[in-house]
């Protein structure tokens, strides 16, 4: 399996995971919306939690020219360092939501991963 294959299915299955935890309050479903074919994934929060709307992309990976990019996290989960433990390489995570990440091979971006992957 080649390492874009592989970075798919590891994609799909934390996003599947994260997916799966029952949302404790409201009546929210959780989608997941997943396009192998552009390299988007994202789990989206959709529903009421009393009179509150619940409407929302919680979860957001794109994969661009063989690097994951993580491009929304409104969770708890440190996703960075759930990549690596299921086999991505840190040179292969970008963190999209900071600037940095236009000059991934920046110092600073190095840094900020190493942060997210304590």
């Amino acid at each position: 399996m080649n390492t874009l294959e592989s970075y798919r299915k590891i994609v799909q299955s934390l996003l599947t995971a994260y997916a799966a935890i029952p949302i404790a309050n409201g009546t929210i479903d959780c989608y997941r919306v997943f396009d192998p074919k552009q390299d988007h994934y994202q789990v989206m929060n959709v529903g009421w939690d009393g009179h509150r709307r619940v409407y929302g992309c919680v979860l957001h990976l794109d994969i661009k020219k063989g690097k994951i990019w993580i491009e929304q996290n409104m969770t708890e989960m440190r996703v960075a360092q759930e990549l690596v433990d299921r086999g991505v390489a840190k040179d292969d995570i970008v963190l999209g939501f900071h600037r940095t990440a236009d000059s991934q091979q920046g110092l600073l971006q190095v840094l900020l991963l190493r942060f997210y992957i304590c």
